[in-house]
């Protein structure tokens, strides 16, 4: 119960009776509107320090095409030469196992074992020459969940919390789902924009409940809506109490929006993935990766404006090429390509951002450790967009010959999560103040990269 509480004296009186008067299985919907960001202080949207850069992002048409977004962290660190940036010509050491084949766009090739990416490589970009210089996962992933270095003094939001605070949502449906957890933290903003972790995936060819929006043991929701009858009773007792005023009118806030989509028939229709047609589900497999794309792509059709999936496993220091060729690599190419298709299919490729990556390439020489691996390598790595605005069929930056370093060109993570931002019409040198009156510039760093607009 600490997370009702911020002191040591423990909960309330008052919050004793909410818990009492709520038990009944919307707690683990209501978590994810937590009180919790009232201590944190949220901050306040300030002007663009320079007026003019919202008059260029209006007349740019390439501005907030996108209007949901859906976001797939390779948990672990893929290997870059052994996927979208191979070396044929490269020494034995450096190239590895895998050879190139050519994409459905002339002149673009990536690994043997994608050909169902290589089938549809003009709905994505790919984007070579990424660099930076943090090479643990945790950093890592910060970094590339936020678009900002990690440092000890702030935590940064990911995208998914940016994206609920500036654009919203249905009041019906989750601001943001994260299939089944995600690493993006709402940071400064606080855990009231934080993602509705789902905590599980679907299972193909079987009925799909998310715990906090099925309604189980008896539940209706005739008898939620007594229920919360009964919680505004308990409001009116206390009506006179100033105590915690502020953290209490909080809870009030989050838990009416749980009870808003806990009893919306439009959410639970959401989240059914067997109202899909078994022709067009059947492209995603019955892995758990590609039943998450299926279900992002409903969830998307549905209304849901922002989702994040993952997909881990790419910490490959040995048995690289094994693990790759037999595990990861057919999972990525069965439901990435499916999710890529699956949107265009059903129009929504046009308003929906994705972005694909993970925390750091490997390193290009492979090491001595058994069946051969490769190991945490920053300096160098790629990352796939498309949707939106993104134009699809083309290779964005480039590495050397070994894949060691970007070639003339190099990007950061901070430049492709403003890119991500301006597809969704977020500008990334918004700034926010913190209760402290601290100003924070959403991506301090980072430019978009216009060229991947076309």
């Amino acid at each position: 119960m600490d997370h009702l509480t911020n002191n040591c004296e423990g909960p309330t009186r008052r919050d004793c009776l909410r818990i009492g008067a709520l038990g009944f299985g919307t707690l683990a919907l209501a978590d994810l509107l937590r009180i919790t960001s009232y201590a944190q202080g949220a901050p306040r949207k300030r002007t663009l320090p320079d007026p003019s850069l919202e008059k260029k992002n209006a007349n740019d048409a390439n501005f907030g095409k996108a209007k949901s977004a859906i976001f797939i962290d390779l948990n672990g660190g893929p290997s870059h030469i052994d996927t979208f940036d191979l070396k044929p010509e490269a020494k034995a050491e450096y190239r590895g196992e895998f050879r190139p084949i050519p994409t459905n766009v002339g002149g673009i090739e990536i690994c043997e074992h994608l050909p169902k990416l290589a089938a549809c490589a003009d709905k994505f970009t790919i984007i070579r020459g990424v660099s930076h210089t943090l090479a643990a996962h945790r950093l890592g992933s910060q970094y590339v969940n936020t678009g900002n270095k990690p440092t000890a003094a702030l935590q940064y939001p990911g995208y998914s919390s940016v994206f609920a605070k500036e654009k919203g949502g249905a009041p019906d449906l989750p601001h943001s789902v994260a299939i089944p957890q995600s690493n993006q933290s709402p940071g400064f903003l606080g855990i009231r924009y934080a993602p509705m972790n789902t905590n599980s995936v679907p299972q193909a060819g079987r009925p799909y409940q998310v715990r906090g929006l099925a309604l189980t043991q008896g539940l209706t929701v005739e008898k939620v809506n007594d229920r919360n009858a009964l919680l505004q009773r308990l409001d009116t007792t206390f009506d006179s109490l100033k105590e915690d005023q502020q953290l209490l009118d909080g809870l009030d806030e989050f838990q009416q929006k749980s009870l808003k989509i806990l009893t919306s028939a439009k959410a639970r229709r959401a989240f059914d993935v067997s109202r899909e047609t078994a022709a067009f589900a059947k492209g995603f497999g019955t892995t758990p990766f590609g039943q998450s794309c299926l279900l992002a792509t409903r969830l998307v059709e549905s209304g849901v404006p922002f989702i994040s999936l993952s997909l881990g496993g790419w910490d490959t220091h040995q048995n690289n090429f094994t693990t790759l060729k037999n595990r990861l690599l057919p999972t990525l190419d069965e439901g990435l390509s499916a999710l890529f298709t699956g949107l265009h299919e059903k129009g929504l490729l046009e308003t929906t951002a994705v972005y694909v990556t993970g925390e750091f390439g490997r390193t290009p020489k492979v090491n001595n450790r058994a069946g051969g691996g490769r190991d945490h390598y920053p300096r160098a790595m790629c990352m796939l967009m498309g949707g939106g605005a993104v134009s699809g069929g083309q290779v964005i930056g480039a590495s050397d010959e070994t894949a060691s370093n970007p070639l003339e060109r190099s990007f950061s993570p901070d430049d492709l999560a403003a890119t991500f931002y301006y597809n969704l019409g977020i500008d990334p040198k918004l700034e926010y103040q913190t209760s402290s009156g601290r100003p924070i510039t959403l991506v301090r760093d980072g430019n978009p990269v216009h060229d991947i607009f076309g």
